[in-house]
């Protein structure tokens, strides 16, 4: 993708991002309807729904060439990577939403023959944006964020984990992930897979560990991790699939490696 293109999907997905942050921010008190999907902890709310039509309506009437990869069904049936792929979350952290009206996003990745190209990540209530676009680097709202520190030891970090690290029987059954949270300086659990990405970028997280996250939960938070100088793998250290679900490690490079033998240990016990 030339860089011309790059920018003028940047400034219209973050135009339909604000857009879509006001009519969460005028409609946040109103009733909701909630349903569940794969569980009761799953929600999904008719405004995730009306926010990603919102998001898809406007893409297709803009760009018909494009395809959608989202949440809630209204976009496309995505086999390949090949040609450009808006991959969104209309709401992620949709429980924050509904029990604490804070702490959730708008997730919006674009992605061009697999290369992730723009990400946006909405923080709605605060009204803060984080954004990147390949190789311009990664700002919140309109300041750059520098590149991440370059010296960082495992016991100094403070990392982001959710709740499913609680529910693994290799990691109930152990000791192994114990020892690293007594290891570190400690943990923080967000709700919220895209904000937690946009945090490790702004380096108020060192990383970020999570299991079995969706394309839509990571997609955004790639690009903007990538451009200050993070990583993000799987827990084994491998490529992540965009396309599939993946336990997934965002985090400062310094400590990536021995993130990876502390799960390794636990994983061969």
């Amino acid at each position: 993708m030339d860089e011309d293109t790059r920018d003028e999907l940047f400034h219209q997905a973050k135009k339909w991002v604000e857009e879509a942050g006001e009519i969460i921010r005028n409609k946040i008190n109103d009733p909701l309807t909630i349903d569940t999907k794969s569980d009761a902890k799953d929600l999904v709310t008719q405004m995730d729904k009306a926010i990603e039509y919102f998001f898809v309506q406007r893409i297709k009437q803009e760009y018909p060439n494009h395809l959608v990869l989202s949440e809630e069904g209204y976009g496309d049936d995505v086999t390949s990577m090949d040609g450009t792929i808006w991959i969104i979350d209309p709401i992620d952290g949709t429980m924050n939403f509904v029990q604490q009206k804070r702490n959730f996003a708008i997730s919006v990745g674009i992605y061009h023959d697999g290369v992730g190209e723009i990400g946006l990540i909405y923080n709605v209530i605060d009204d803060v944006l984080y954004s990147a676009k390949r190789t311009q680097g990664a700002f919140r709202n309109d300041v750059k964020l520098p590149k991440l520190k370059e010296r960082l030891t495992l016991e100094k970090s403070m990392l982001g984990l959710n709740h499913y690290w609680l529910c693994d029987n290799r990691l109930v059954e152990g000791t192994e992930m114990q020892r690293l949270v007594r290891k570190i300086r400690g943990t923080r659990s967000y709700g919220s897979a895209a904000l937690e990405f946009a945090f490790v970028a702004e380096g108020i997280l060192d990383g970020y560990l999570a299991i079995s996250l969706s394309p839509w939960d990571i997609a955004a938070g790639m690009v903007i991790v990538n451009e200050v100088g993070g990583v993000s793998t799987n827990i084994e250290g491998k490529p992540l699939h965009i396309l599939e679900k993946n336990s997934v490690m965002t985090c400062h490079p310094a400590i990536h490696d021995q993130l990876i033998q502390e799960y390794i240990q636990v994983g061969k016990k």
